[in-house]
């Protein structure tokens, strides 16, 4: 899909500008790296249930079944690379050496590989393990007994990943809507904005008179909103905005 020069040359203008700058990713970036989303035509929701295997009543039910489909997931992510679209952002983020974030719905770990810095895991980081009986946390040993035990208080430890009937981290949350509101720009990159709270999160830039940037290969239902909204592969678009500010 041939990509707009026009719109790139102006959002890199709009970028060199920018004081305070927000990317706000989703589950598209992470399939770029072969990670399935949970949506969509290769959506693992297709072949497994939702209710039994990422909400906390299921968990507390049957935590061996959840940890195995989290473990599943785990070793199927630990062996994703960073995509361009990864380095992109990190590299933008770079280059701008000003006040950037990058907020993620994405827990797969791979903006910090790609060495972006001020990530807010919204929806958590599935590499990390935390027990809420004596406030342990730390990371997934690959190889540990499921579903793994505290060291401190032998609970049962929970995955540091928000499950269905779960709210957002309180902090990372209200920092999100402060940043968002606070910004000049925001950058969206490889989702749908079909997951709430999150979605609202432009809605707060927009209050500010931000500029919307939207990169995605299909519409969304706040397209219409955006200032710039780019049709394409995350992936493609943001190095082509990157290389533009060399």
């Amino acid at each position: 899909m041939a990509i707009n020069a026009d719109s790139l040359a102006q959002l890199r203008g709009i970028l060199v500008k920018s004081k305070r700058f927000v990317f706000l990713t989703g589950a598209g970036i992470s399939q770029e790296s072969g990670i399935p989303t949970f949506r969509g035509n290769g959506g693992l929701w297709k072949t497994h249930d939702p209710a039994k295997l990422a909400t906390l009543s299921s968990f507390h039910e049957n935590p061996s079944l959840v940890w195995g489909y989290y473990s599943y997931r785990q070793k199927l992510i630990s062996k994703c690379q960073p995509n361009p679209a990864h380095l992109a952002i990190s590299k933008i983020k770079e280059q701008k050496k000003g006040d950037s974030w990058v907020l993620i719905q994405n827990v797969d770990n791979l903006h910090r590989l790609a060495g972006s810095k001020n990530i807010i895991e919204l929806h958590g980081n599935i590499f990390k393990l935390s027990c809420i009986r004596c406030g342990y946390s730390g990371y997934m040993d690959m190889d540990m007994v499921l579903p793994p035990k505290c060291t401190n208080c032998e609970s049962v430890l929970e995955p540091c990943v928000v499950m269905f009937e779960e709210a957002l981290p309180q902090k990372e949350w209200a920092t999100s809507i402060e940043l968002s509101f606070s910004c000049d720009l925001v950058f969206i990159a490889g989702t749908s904005l079909n997951v709430s709270p999150v979605n609202t999160l432009p809605s707060y830039a927009k209050d500010n008179n931000a500029v919307l940037a939207e990169v995605n290969p299909e519409e969304t239902w706040l397209s219409r909103f955006m200032d710039f909204s780019i049709k394409g592969s995350s992936a493609d678009v943001l190095p082509n905005i990157y290389n533009l500010m060399k």
